[in-house]
């Protein structure tokens, strides 16, 4: 008797591993993909996550579609995005770094400075132009994207994501702000294609 209870106890503990190996397989499919894309069940490619993601100001994997879908343009190429702690984080639009052309220096504002609205918040230097970009409402800087000092041309790489200039405090309205269809339309009636 007790060999018997013997054996089925060892066919009860071999049997153990193989069920935790195949809720293990079960979770495989998800490795490597952030919450929205879990959520929406979008594969990680189609999604173009980012596992790294240089000065993000609140996290390291980001979801392009989800970041894309809160921001607001403004008519002279400033993108706004609202962030969860009450501040928002400013850039310039694709179509903005494509007609500058390759930015080799970025005059960051300080940490601290505020703004009035359609004040220079910065001025970005390239290879055939200056730009400035402009505050889209009264706002106060919080912190700036120290990784343009080393490298400006993520403006140009990235202008959507590691490309951002400021972080803000936005102490006043931002009016005439455009969702990213209105902002298309608006590109495309100002000769300048797709944005």
């Amino acid at each position: 008797m007790s060999v018997s209870s013997n054996s089925s106890n060892s066919i009860r503990a071999a049997a153990r591993p193989t069920a935790i190996m195949s809720k293990f397989r079960a979770l495989l499919p998800l490795a490597g993909r952030t919450f929205a894309q879990q959520a929406l069940k979008v594969p990680p490619m189609m999604a173009a996550s980012r596992s790294r993601f240089i000065g993000a100001p609140t996290g390291a994997c980001v979801n392009t579609l989800w970041y894309r879908s809160k921001m607001t343009f403004a008519k002279t190429h400033e993108w706004l995005r609202a962030e969860s702690d009450g501040h928002a984080v400013l850039g310039i639009s694709d179509f903005a770094q494509g007609a500058l052309g390759e930015v080799v220096y970025c005059d960051l504002p300080s940490e601290g400075a505020t703004l009035k609205a359609k004040e220079t918040i910065c001025t970005l230097e390239s290879v055939k132009a200056v730009g400035e970009v402009y505050a889209p409402a009264d706002c106060e800087v919080v912190e700036v994207n120290g990784a343009l000092n080393d490298e400006p041309s993520l403006v140009n790489s990235s202008p959507l994501e590691d490309g951002w200039i400021v972080k803000v405090k936005v102490t006043g309205e931002a009016a005439d702000m455009m969702d990213e269809a209105a902002y298309a339309k608006h590109v495309q009636e100002e000769g300048g294609g797709e944005s």
